[in-house]
């Protein structure tokens, strides 16, 4: 018998001084079994980066068809398609045709710059596409954080986050490779 996805339980503050967004997020993550706590914590932390009253979490990694997470309009359409990790290049390009604005976070180390270094040159033709590295060790202190029930809070800036969940107050150090094209 397969076991399934684990349900996570967020409380989201965030204090957004760059977007002047301040509001507090009770958010419902499912976790394949397979997913590491890197991972996880770095979907957590796109949320809070962007976090809006209509950015959700999509159905899940095995949706082929949709992205970690998203901010759809009334109308169906999609204002932002977020991914994490080490997409197929074709993945984001087919993002960038459905969606207004396309966010990928990195956040592999070393691994990350050799994704870059063979895909930048390609993705850099994306106009909607933004990327932003997450430094692997703020990733490995976040993954520290990580379980079924959260409370955490985000403080966001002059481009520069801080998580804290009450024990411990991470300064994440997050590197944009790619700005979307105006």
């Amino acid at each position: 018998m397969a076991i399934g996805a684990t349900v996570c339980k967020v409380t989201l503050s965030v204090s957004d001084i760059d977007r002047h967004y301040y509001a507090e997020h009770r958010l419902t993550a499912s976790r394949e079994p397979s997913e590491p706590d890197e991972r996880f914590m770095a979907r957590v932390l796109a949320f809070a980066l962007n976090a809006d009253e209509d950015l959700a979490f999509a159905r899940g990694q095995a949706e082929a068809d949709e992205p970690e997470l998203w901010l759809r309009r009334y109308d169906g359409s999609i204002a932002l398609w977020i991914e994490v990790g080490l997409p197929d290049p074709k993945r984001l390009r087919k993002a960038s045709a459905r969606a207004d604005e396309v966010l990928l976070y990195l956040y592999h180390g070393r691994q990350a710059g050799i994704w870059w270094e063979q895909n930048g040159a390609e993705l850099s033709a994306l106009p909607k596409l933004r990327v932003v590295e997450i430094d692997a060790a703020s990733v490995r202190s976040l993954a520290a954080m990580a379980s079924k029930s959260l409370e955490l809070s985000c403080l966001v800036q002059d481009g520069q986050a801080w998580l804290d969940d009450g024990r411990e107050r991470l300064e994440l150090s997050l590197r944009p490779l790619k700005e979307r094209d105006s």
